[in-house]
């Protein structure tokens, strides 16, 4: 009787081991990328998503508080995001994975990971969470496809012409107001 509890209480642990050795395997994998620890983050799920960010974007420093905005968009728009993402960053972690094959790599594995990489580049470098009807634009002009080319081109914060014109076709005609 005595080793049917012991066998009970080892079982009723393994929820808490797995949460420990995912937290220290996030852990870990952010002592390889410093930045990321420098960066406030809310939660442990959000330090991964900084983590990710920061891999993918090739970025030593992000806007915390874009981060911030970004990482609650993305959640509201799949409520398994951040599981998705520190099971990620723990594979990434696991398997070494070279960083410019990692989305080959997921989806030559037709992995349910795959979509996770594409989400945050969009999020970060178009400033888009979502697509279709449901895409909410969260940055313009500091998302970083703007903010990479700053030092020397000055995209536009704001459309040209008047009202609606960027929605014409480049051929068609713009009316002056």
């Amino acid at each position: 009787m005595n080793n049917l509890n012991t066998i009970k209480s080892s079982n009723a642990m393994k929820p808490t081991r797995r949460t420990l050795l995912k937290s220290l395997v996030t852990a870990y994998t952010a002592s390889l990328i410093p930045w990321a620890l420098a960066e406030p983050v809310d939660s442990a799920d959000q330090g991964a998503f900084v983590a990710m960010s920061a891999i993918i974007a090739g970025r030593q420093t992000l806007d915390s508080e874009l981060a911030k905005n970004l990482y609650r968009a993305l959640l509201a728009d799949d409520p398994n995001f951040a599981s998705g993402v520190k099971n990620l960053l723990a594979l990434v972690n696991e398997r070494k994975i070279d960083l410019l094959q990692l989305q080959k790599i997921l989806d030559d594995e037709k992995s349910p990971l795959a979509a996770i990489p594409r989400k945050i580049a969009t999020a970060w470098f178009m400033g888009v969470v979502g697509s279709g009807e449901h895409a909410r634009c969260l940055a313009y002009e500091n998302a970083l496809n703007a903010v990479i080319v700053a030092d020397v081109l000055k995209p536009p914060t704001y459309a040209y012409g008047p009202y609606g014109s960027w929605a014409k076709k480049p051929n068609e005609e713009v009316p002056n107001v």
